[in-house]
């Protein structure tokens, strides 16, 4: 009958604690080197308008109530080539999108009554990958922040009226200017003739008093 002795001999040995390696100094290379990766944020064709720490919140139109949307920083971003802007904010930390909209001439934004740190306006957002008309009202840690969002989202909203409409009203200027200069060109070439026509009855007049004169 054979014995178990060795297997159990074997057992321990394999159990047993492994000796500690001494430290030799020497610096092994890591096997795999890790590269820094460039995260786009598709931020990196526009430049920064405005950036302020908020927290937003969205109206729940099924609940009739408010709802928070998130807390972060809110930017308005211009394109360096389209020239549009759009509004972008993000939560902290985690860096996920609450709002990303553009800021079109149509759009209004207003105080918020009884808060004047905050203020409210419609947008079709796409937040959430597809656009949806939403009621915003944003809440700001200071009145001054409040207002200068405010004024900075209006004037942008002013800025973003389409170059044709500013082309047509340059161009309707420019014709009434000159339907003006040539208006007031007729009236002055009207009112020489008068003085032309004037000046020769004057003098057919007074040729004929000078031969009934002659003749008497």
């Amino acid at each position: 009958m054979a014995s178990k002795e060795p297997d159990h001999e074997h057992r321990e040995d394999e159990d047993a604690a492994p000796a500690e390696e001494e430290d030799t100094g020497a610096q092994i290379a890591p096997i795999i080197k890790l590269e820094e990766v460039a995260v786009s944020t598709g931020e990196e064709n526009e430049d920064p308008m405005l950036d302020l720490k908020s927290k937003l919140y969205r109206f729940d139109k099924e609940g009739n109530q408010w709802k928070e949307r998130g807390a972060g920083t809110v930017k308005l971003l211009k394109h360096k080539e389209t020239g549009k802007v759009r509004l972008v904010m993000r939560q902290s930390k985690t860096l996920k999108i609450c709002a990303n909209h553009l800021v079109l001439p149509t759009m209004t934004v207003q105080e918020h009554a009884g808060n004047d740190k905050s203020c409210l306006w419609h947008a079709s957002d796409y937040a959430d990958g597809e656009l949806k008309d939403e009621l915003f009202c944003i809440r700001f840690a200071s009145v001054e922040n409040c207002k200068t969002f405010m004024q900075m989202f209006q004037e942008v909203a002013e800025s973003q009226k389409p170059k044709e409409e500013n082309k047509d009203a340059s161009a309707a200027a420019g014709l009434l200017e000159k339907l003006s200069v040539d208006e007031k060109k007729t009236e002055d070439k009207a009112g020489e003739e008068k003085k032309e026509t004037e000046a020769t009855e004057k003098a057919d007049t007074d040729k004929k008093d000078g031969e009934a004169a002659s003749s008497t």
